[in-house]
């Protein structure tokens, strides 16, 4: 791996945003490479915007990921997502959960959600998209959402799927692993066919 590659990963409080950096960072470490992360919580506790930064590559000098260019966006909500457009580059990918949380504005009736969030994504950017709670439900858990995202988010990284097993078992409390586990080769399949 020659260059850096930057992921942001996006959603709201209690969605498993930080255990998703901690995942990828790992498999980064297991592979040999500098790691640096950063996290911003707003309000996390009270479902506000949760953002974590993730970058690796031979040598990473900042955890911060300068707006325009990030390789990838991970996003756990769809309004998240459009939050953080600005720090994808051109040609940059989006992988999507196609989940709506409103925000407190929205519930009060004073704002609306914006509509057609996949296509104001897909007009600018790669799109991948999936109802990652419904496929975590399905595993048995559907606050494994965050991992089936992990597994469709591997397609697009040069780790094997070893060393993302690896990870898994370092980062998750080993009372979850089995569903983490199942999680994450769903996401893996549905982004195969893809």
């Amino acid at each position: 791996m020659a260059e850096v590659t930057s992921i942001l990963i996006a959603g709201v409080g209690g969605q498993g945003i930080i255990l998703a950096g901690k995942v990828i960072g790992q498999v980064a470490v297991l592979a040999g490479l500098d790691v640096k992360t950063s996290e911003i919580h707003g309000m996390a506790q009270r479902g506000g915007s949760v953002i974590t930064h993730v970058r690796f590559g031979p040598r990473v000098y900042s955890p911060v990921i300068d707006p325009g260019t990030a390789d990838l966006l991970l996003a756990f909500e769809k309004l998240e997502a459009l939050r953080n457009l600005g720090f994808l580059k051109s040609g940059g990918t989006v992988i999507l959960n196609n989940q709506v949380i409103e925000p407190l504005p929205v519930l009060l009736g004073k704002q609306k959600y914006p509509e057609a969030v996949e296509a104001q994504i897909a007009a600018r950017f790669n799109l991948i998209c999936l109802d990652a709670l419904a496929e975590a439900a399905a595993c048995g858990n559907p606050r494994a959402a965050n991992v089936v995202l992990l597994g469709a988010l591997a397609h697009r990284l040069p780790f094997s799927y070893p060393v993302w097993e690896e990870a898994l078992a370092a980062v998750v409390p080993a009372r979850y692993l089995d569903i983490n586990r199942r999680a994450f080769a769903r996401g893996f399949a549905i982004a195969e066919k893809l």
